[in-house]
């Protein structure tokens, strides 16, 4: 898709005589020429074109998309067929036969089996396939949901959970994971649920505005007229109103589904697609296609409404081969011109097979090649690490995202643009007091509870003044359906920076959106109380400064691994993630802030892994990353640093070989002052004396070895030490320490020969 209007004639690549377009479809296309066919099906779990005949399934690859590429053909029995689709793992197809059937196919041994329904009261409306723990597939009934999951030798169903309400239609898409049921006499009214890899997520009843017409009589709803789409990761509904001639959006939170706004339609009937984030609205009785833009603030399209057109390969245009190809171009401009007269034909569909608009990869590239509204851009981008590490992906996946932030940061280095990004931020708070920030990214501090009641702090940022969520793996409570779910609790306070109700949108998972953000601490420093609209302009002012999205690692610390640790259950997760991003940095050469590693330490410690901690410490990597299944190489993990060595004494209370570890990475340091005072700490106070004299060290006052001597309640010890400072300081016997500890070891001595 190109943005920029562009004109040319179909000499250059672009059909038609002077077509213009803001939107084309590549040419050629994807010819599914099969005898018999009965029509034509979308896989989208597994994007794949599906065309079935009497006795047999053809299946294309869309993604990445090859006009060449071969289909691959499955031989099942004959029958209708209603919808098809292969499970997740492409092991079994399934095909709906009827309203009441539904049969499967293990593609490794043919062996078939079918699920039935002999009631008349209820039939089936269609059926999806899903990665959600708790079941593999979905059949979605007039009376219900019938959740089941597969046998281990792939021959049956097993029923996992049965729930029981009036279904009119459903819309389900698997980008979202977001099933809507439409139900009512309107078909306005919807339950949804979210059926993810993690859990079940019941999205609390709503209902959908709808215009009356002027006969007064009530509109009903169709399945066309509703569309879920995914864009910058968050999860849209768009809605279409026929009556009021408007497409409204709505947004989904954890305790909500809140209308967003409407956009002006000027068609009937309308078809919705997204690529590369941005919303295409195909006006299909008008024959153009309007874009919009959703992350800008506003709502205005982006381009002047232009038709879809097909674009065609760029044709070599070379003395040698014009004779030769003449009548072909002839041919081939009659058949686009041909295609293009039935472009906005009823048959067609609009469906944008684009990873750039789902896959997590994409969108981050997508989002750090973004030069407007960089702020933002960078926002999000934090947003969805944290959901990703929140939501338990795989590590390979977020392995990948976690990549494209490293390596984007790395080139905004060599390139010089992360520095004017700062400078920029550095002079548009000049005459302001500066705090001590990782980050030239304002953040607001949101004050929340976790499962266990411990409070913690989410960092945020408004994006059209709302904060930024963090994840869906979330539950909330269902009376009709006796679910047991837990929201996650949060604690309202005043967010004076936004002047309203903070929202926490539904970022692929829904979020709470009831609660209220306060001012950030770092705002409250920077501008003192009773200052808001300085705050809000001082906030805007740096938006407009920042430019570029790259994120550093010390932001990554601040916006990321810390507020995930907080909430995360399982900590060896958690440090896998870590671990991938340390390897990522090293590869760029990239300096990791400090605080990445005591986070480490601390995960391992938590849950007593001190053999992996050992090993982090001495950079015997490899045998960790077999045992967590991990195949990516790094040559250091745990580099040394005061802060790290301080965290291994901390943990070592526990343990004596890792506080041993961080003793040894002081020495190792050459912090020798620090060293010496732990060892008197530790009672060692002759070791360290040796060590100091060894090591010239003459910053650590006498009378902590004087003390720790004293308090063994050791003579002789005591004798010693004051022997060493005597010897060694020549001014130290005319200080109080020295009369004072003499006659203290006076004391002692007389009390032993008494």
């Amino acid at each position: 898709m190109s943005r920029k209007a562009s004109s040319s004639h179909s000499n250059s690549g672009f059909s038609g005589s002077g077509a213009l377009s803001h939107v084309y479809i590549e040419y050629p296309p994807l010819r599914c020429n099969i005898q018999g066919a009965r029509g034509l099906f979308y896989d989208e779990g597994n994007k794949l074109l599906v065309s079935t005949t009497s006795d047999q399934v053809f299946s294309w690859k869309t993604s990445p998309f090859s006009p060449l590429v071969a289909p691959t053909s499955d031989s099942v029995c004959e029958g209708p067929v209603l919808s098809v689709r292969f499970s997740l793992d492409a092991k079994v197809l399934a095909i709906q036969r009827s309203n009441h059937d539904i049969q499967f196919w293990n593609r490794e041994t043919g062996n078939t089996f079918s699920q039935k329904y002999r009631s008349d009261s209820e039939s089936i409306l269609g059926f999806f396939w899903t990665d959600c723990p708790t079941c593999d597939i979905v059949f979605v009934k007039t009376s219900g949901l019938d959740l089941f999951s597969l046998d281990s030798e792939l021959k049956s169903l097993l029923l996992v959970e049965t729930k029981r309400f009036n279904v009119s239609w459903y819309v389900y898409t698997h980008e979202s994971r977001l099933l809507l049921l439409a139900s009512g006499m309107q078909c306005k009214s919807f339950i949804g649920y979210q059926l993810s890899a993690a859990g079940i997520i019941r999205l609390p009843r709503f209902d959908m505005a709808m215009a009356k017409s002027e006969a007064n009589s009530k509109p009903v709803l169709a399945a066309e007229d509703v569309h879920i789409v995914t864009i910058y990761g968050r999860i849209y509904c768009l809605q279409v109103d026929r009556v009021a001639m408007l497409l409204h959006s709505h947004r989904f939170y954890r305790d909500a589904v809140v209308q967003q706004g409407s956009l002006p339609i000027y068609s009937s009937k309308i078809a919705v697609s997204v690529v590369d984030n941005v919303l295409l609205v195909h006006e299909v009785d008008a024959k153009v296609v309007i874009l919009y833009d959703i992350f800008s603030d506003s709502r205005a399209p982006i381009s002047a409404p232009l038709p879809l057109l097909l674009r065609s390969y760029p044709r070599a245009i070379t003395a040698s081969s014009q004779s030769n190809t003449r009548d072909a171009e002839t041919s081939e401009a009659k058949d686009l011109s041909d295609i293009e007269a039935v472009i906005y034909g009823d048959g067609w569909t609009f469906l944008a097979i684009s990873t750039s608009s789902s896959e997590v990869t994409s969108v981050l590239e997508f989002l750090q090649r973004r030069k407007l509204e960089a702020y933002k851009a960078k926002q999000l981008c934090l947003a969805i690490a944290r959901t990703n590490i929140l939501e338990r992906r795989p590590v390979s996946m977020v392995a990948r995202a976690i990549d494209i932030l490293v390596t984007s940061y790395s080139y905004s280095l060599k390139t010089g643009s992360h520095f004017k990004g700062m400078k920029a931020e550095k002079n548009s708070t000049s005459g302001v007091p500066q705090v001590d920030s990782p980050s030239p990214v304002t953040v607001d501090s949101a004050s929340r509870v976790d499962s266990h009641g411990k409070s913690v702090h989410e960092s945020a940022s408004g994006v059209h003044n709302e904060s930024i969520s963090r994840s869906s793996t979330f539950s909330g409570s269902d009376s009709e359906d006796n679910e047991i779910i837990k929201p996650q609790k949060t604690t309202p306070v005043d967010r004076h920076s936004v002047g309203g109700k903070g929202e926490s949108e539904m970022q692929m998972g829904p979020e709470s959106h009831s609660k209220r953000f306060h001012q950030s601490p770092l705002q409250s420093q920077l501008l003192g109380p009773g200052n808001n609209q300085s705050n809000a302009n001082v906030t805007n002012h740096q938006e407009s400064q920042v430019t570029s999205a790259a994120i550093s690692a010390d932001e990554m610390y601040s916006y990321v691994f810390a507020p995930v640790e907080e909430e995360i259950g399982d900590s060896s997760y958690l440090v896998a993630i870590i671990v991938e991003f340390l390897c990522s940095a090293n590869s760029e050469k990239i300096k990791v802030n400090p605080n990445i590693y005591v986070l480490t330490v601390q995960l391992l410690a938590r849950n007593e892994r001190y053999t992996e901690l050992g090993l982090f410490v001495i950079n015997k990597v490899f045998p960790y990353l077999m045992f967590m299944n991990l195949y990516a190489w790094c040559y250091k993990i745990l580099e040394p640093s005061k802060e790290v060595a301080l965290q291994l004494l901390e943990s070592g209370r526990q343990n004596i070989q890792t506080r041993k570890l961080g003793l040894d990475m002081l020495r190792q340091l050459s912090l020798h002052h620090d060293y010496v005072l732990l060892l008197v700490q530790d009672g060692y106070y002759l070791e360290a004396l040796r060590y100091a004299r060894k090591n010239k060290v003459n910053s650590v006052r006498p009378s902590l070895f004087l003390e720790a001597a004293y308090a063994s309640n050791d003579s002789q010890h005591l004798a010693a030490v004051l022997r060493f400072f005597s010897d060694f300081i020549p001014e130290f016997k005319s200080t109080p320490d020295h009369n004072s500890y003499s006659r203290v070891l006076a004391e002692m001595n007389s009390s032993v020969a008494a």
